[in-house]
């Protein structure tokens, strides 16, 4: 017999919006808008008032049927009111996520589970959530028990409980597992590569909510029932699914299922193919809107039972059953929500799921409010009329954020941050990237004016940056010089340098042609570390390169043509040091209006012959265009580029090659790009406003 329900829930009257999860522009002083608005959630789930100052995700509640009033439960807001601890060892996050008392959890770095598969039965009024992008939790995940309630699980990276059988039946290792819990709350988080499913809402667990996560490599993806029951409420929203073969999700015996503005991927040509995408088991009633399915065998199914209403899904090189039929239920009676376009679904999806580098970490708000801002306008309207005039006026060994905000306008200058100027973000503050311009035209080769010799290479450099825990923001920064007409010189022309450690680069174009973005450390000794994101860099030849840490993550890098028309070149040329990390191109685009075969990925540079270096580039998870040679790495200096550490890792496009391993083209196996994330390069740092 069916359990009795619990009388309708109460549906609770969203205030205004708190915006969460946005993207590392937005978070700085606050002055621009572009990006992408990643989640608004309601103010009012918690019972009582959150702290003075505390950062937004730290008081954020769910949305969808985890914000619904019901047994005995007012929304979901986790562990809200209870004491912050952050934690980096599997003895700390067991101790607190298993405490009867409400914690928020951060998790800062990388716990494997020891043993392989352990699942930490968390107890209820908890949120456990990533620092940044630090937050990876290996080999294991989380169980929620009967009567487990008020749970936010929120920006952690769970992976890599694989055990080498794709349909294990052996090893019930899942990212997260729900039995008989209720108002649970899965929210940006990346979830693949596991023994047995991502995640399993089980045994009537309910008042459920799962959004804006990326559920990747995995046999079983997501699911909901495994009970005759007829009893969870579950909202489904803004979650990327992507070569996964079965259970996207399918949900069995579900009182009210909404799933909406979700995108279903299957590439082609991979070794996963998907076997169905949503599917509405048993007497589920399920509502399904506004979802992209691009590539996915059975794109929506529904057994003869079930009750499944369609509204406003894109289907793309889909085959097989999409089916519809019965009445459900109206989602806007139980909660308010706002739809995306299906169209725009895909795109909002790859630049917004999974974990986000400002949650989890200090608040971008509290940090504005502290810090000094200094304004640059070329028509006397501001402070300074160059920007190195306001730099000059930083303070020696600032020991707090200053913001050096310089309005539209093309600024024909050198600047220098010396590295005694700590914390200084140089900011435009028009509507995008190209409004503000810092221009000059040096070149190695060229003399300086007082005749002390030549600019050299870092010399050339129209924005050196020298100082930590320093950062550029919504500009361009180019290096002009004019190589056609300055063949009679060397011609390294570097438009930004870096010389420092926890440096971020966030929504900027760097422009040159021969090394034009160079990035360094202090010292050969000293660390470098830099993260480059939703940046644009162009050029030809080493135009990425130097001996830095450095992450360039979901950018574009444009290949350009040489002085003389023709098209030839490499992209990076990395100095490493031995035993540190090199160049990481993560999630980014390859393209430019060059030949096709004409440009290498990189090659190793030992600068004047130093053989104690061992250069390191890695291009993983990127789209390559036709430009990208099949043999993409190559020498430099007399050094083979086989004797350093050159690879690759799931890149797609044309110039991407077959995929397949081979002495000329290596790439990462799964276990060796387990340990080439973007985590693996920064070392605990969380590039955060």
């Amino acid at each position: 017999m069916s359990k009795n329900r619990t009388p309708k829930a109460r549906h609770r009257r969203r205030r205004a919006g708190l915006i969460v999860g946005l993207p590392l522009a937005l978070g700085a002083a606050g002055v621009m808008a572009y990006g992408t608005t990643f989640g608004v959630f309601g103010e009012d789930a918690a019972p009582e008032a959150s702290a003075a100052g505390a950062p937004a995700w730290a008081t954020a509640v769910a949305d969808g049927f985890a914000s619904v009033d019901a047994l005995g439960q007012k929304g979901t807001y986790g562990g809200r009111g209870g004491r912050t601890v952050t934690v980096k060892t599997l003895a700390d996050l067991e101790k607190y996520a298993t405490a009867p008392e409400p914690y928020v959890i951060v998790v800062a770095g990388t716990i494997t589970m020891n043993p392989v598969g352990k699942e930490i039965r968390v107890a209820s009024d908890k949120t456990i959530v990533g620092s940044g992008t630090s937050g990876h939790i290996v080999g294991g995940g989380f169980f929620l028990g009967q009567g487990v309630h008020n749970v936010i699980i929120r920006n952690l990276t769970i992976r890599d409980a694989y055990q080498g059988v794709w349909n294990d039946k052996a090893h019930d290792f899942d990212a997260v597992q729900m039995d008989g819990a209720h108002h649970v709350w899965i929210d940006h988080n990346d979830l693949r590569h596991m023994a047995d499913g991502l995640i399993d809402v089980r045994k009537d667990s309910t008042y459920v909510t799962v959004s804006w996560n990326k559920l990747s490599q995995n046999n079983k993806t997501f699911g909901i029932g495994w009970t005759q029951n007829v009893v969870t409420d579950i909202t489904i929203h803004h979650n990327w699914i992507r070569e996964t073969e079965q259970r996207n999700p399918s949900t069995d015996n579900a009182a009210h299922a909404h799933l909406y503005n979700n995108f279903l991927e299957d590439v082609p040509g991979t070794g996963i193919t998907s076997s169905y995408g949503n599917y509405a088991r048993g007497r589920t009633k399920m509502v399904l809107e506004n979802s992209s399915f691009q590539g996915v065998n059975n794109p929506v199914t529904k057994d003869a039972a079930a009750s499944l209403v369609q509204r406003g899904n894109l289907f793309s090189a889909t085959a097989g059953r999409n089916e519809s039929g019965g009445t459900a239920f109206d989602p806007k009676s139980f909660y308010g929500y706002t739809l995306d376009k299906a169209a725009d679904v895909p795109a909002l999806l790859k630049s917004g799921a999974g974990p986000r580098a400002s949650i989890g970490t200090a608040s971008a708000s509290a940090a504005t409010a502290a810090a000094t801002t200094l304004t640059v306008a070329q028509d006397g309207s501001g402070q300074y009329r160059t920007v190195q005039a306001a730099v000059n006026a930083v303070p020696v060994n600032n020991p707090s954020r200053v913001v050096v905000q310089v309005k539209p306008g093309t600024y024909r200058e050198t600047v220098k941050v010396p590295s005694n100027k700590p914390h200084v973000t140089i900011q435009g503050t028009g509507a995008g990237r190209k409004d503000t311009v810092i221009v000059f035209g040096n070149a190695a080769g060229m003399r300086k004016p007082d005749g002390s010799g030549t600019y050299g290479t870092p010399g050339s450099a129209t924005v050196s940056v020298q100082s930590d825990d320093s950062q550029l923001r919504n500009l361009t920064v180019t290096n002009d010089f004019d190589e056609a007409s300055h063949q009679d010189i060397a011609n390294q022309a570097v438009a930004l340098l870096t010389s420092a450690d926890r440096i971020v680069l966030d929504g900027v174009i760097v422009n040159g042609d021969q090394d034009t973005l160079e990035m360094e450390t202090a010292a050969k000794d000293k660390l470098g570390r830099v993260y480059v994101t939703n940046s644009y860099i162009t050029g030809n030849v080493d135009f990425v390169f130097g001996r830095a840490t450095a992450v360039i993550d979901r950018s574009v890098i444009t290949l350009k043509k040489r002085w003389n028309g023709t098209s030839a070149g490499y992209i990076t040329a990395p100095s490493t040091p031995a035993g540190r990390k090199g160049i990481l191109i993560n999630r980014s685009t390859v393209n430019g209006d060059v030949a096709a075969g004409s440009f290498f990925l990189g090659r190793n540079w030992h600068p004047g012959g130093d053989t104690t270096v061992d250069p390191q580039a890695t291009v993983r998870n990127s789209t390559l265009s036709a430009a990208i040679k099949t043999t993409p790495w190559t020498d430099m200096g007399g050094f083979s580029w086989k004797d350093d550490r050159f690879a690759e890792y799931r890149n797609t496009g044309p110039g991407a090659g077959s995929g397949a391993s081979s002495v000329d083209r290596p790439q990462l196996t799964d276990a060796q790009a387990a340990d080439q994330e973007v985590a693996d390069w920064l070392g605990g740092w969380n590039p955060t406003a």
